[in-house]
């Protein structure tokens, strides 16, 4: 396994390669979500390419960047053991340039959602995900369906753009409780923990009111607000796929989205039905 820091030198690596290559975007912390990103880009493809970049431009002022978990060895052994052939290891320094040229999130898409309460944060992502696509090049890139605002943004702008990459989402892994895998998982205390459960059973129960011919979007909303009770709620959503407000829930164009905070972590989930 190599690992690589400087941009140029990676490009420089696997063009000399020619071959197909599955890459993985992360923040580090890795878990079982970003194994499964992993599994699924070796099974795919010749190489497999994971990057570790906690990247500054998403964080808003106030947030968690300077205590976002770190875990570069354990990350390390972890990524040897699922057969990565190529960690990148960039710096802030290597990646930003002074008075650089951005990338904005849509105006619209941008900025509901998880984009309402963090404006600006989808602009800093879509700014790293541009800058590693054009870096690793990659034949497919994998993302989880957790981030599913994010999601849908990088896959426009890989639309956009006419970027030749083919973004591949993959399923929400879970843990035994039924909690979202995520990085920031550490931060809950037993009892936070407990309180974080009622947001994927609150998606559980709406997939049980549509599975028994439910569709109406607000008597749907009402039960899952309900059941996250005392969670402090950013949002309740659902939408269509191309993340537009709809009355009805309409099977195989939908997805139901929290977002909650339990203690002082906020957590997202979804399902996509």
């Amino acid at each position: 396994m190599k690992i690589i820091s400087e941009p140029q030198e990676l490009k420089a690596y696997l063009k000399e390669q020619n071959k197909t290559i599955g890459y993985v975007p992360t923040m580090g912390a890795l878990h079982e979500g970003h194994i499964e990103l992993i599994k699924n880009a070796r099974k795919e493809n010749e190489l497999v390419v994971v990057s570790i970049f906690v990247n500054p431009t998403q964080f808003l002022k106030g947030e968690d960047l300077d205590k976002y978990p770190r875990r570069d060895e354990a990350d390390k052994k972890i990524c040897e053991l699922a057969g990565v052939d190529v960690i990148f290891f960039p710096t802030k320094e290597n990646i930003y340039f002074e008075d650089e040229v951005k990338i904005e999130a849509p105006e619209v898409r941008g900025y509901v959602l998880e984009g309402a309460t963090r404006p600006g944060h989808f602009s800093g992502v879509l700014r790293i995900v541009m800058k590693l696509l054009n870096i690793v090049n990659p034949t497919r890139a994998y993302f989880g369906k957790k981030d599913a605002q994010q999601l849908n943004l990088i896959q426009l702008m890989v639309r956009h753009y006419y970027m030749d990459v083919e973004i591949v989402p993959i399923n929400t892994v879970r843990e035994a409780d039924g909690l979202a895998r995520s990085s920031r998982n550490i931060y809950l205390t037993s009892e936070q923990r407990k309180e974080a459960l009622k947001i994927s059973a609150s998606l559980y129960a709406a997939s049980k009111m549509i599975s028994k011919k439910e569709f109406d979007v607000q008597t749907i909303k009402e039960e899952m607000l309900k059941i996250l009770e005392p969670l402090e709620i950013g949002y309740v959503e659902i939408v269509n796929r191309e993340f537009k407000p709809i009355n009805d829930v309409e099977v195989g164009n939908t997805i139901i989205l929290v977002e909650a905070v339990a203690g002082t972590t906020r957590l997202l989930d979804n399902i996509w039905l």
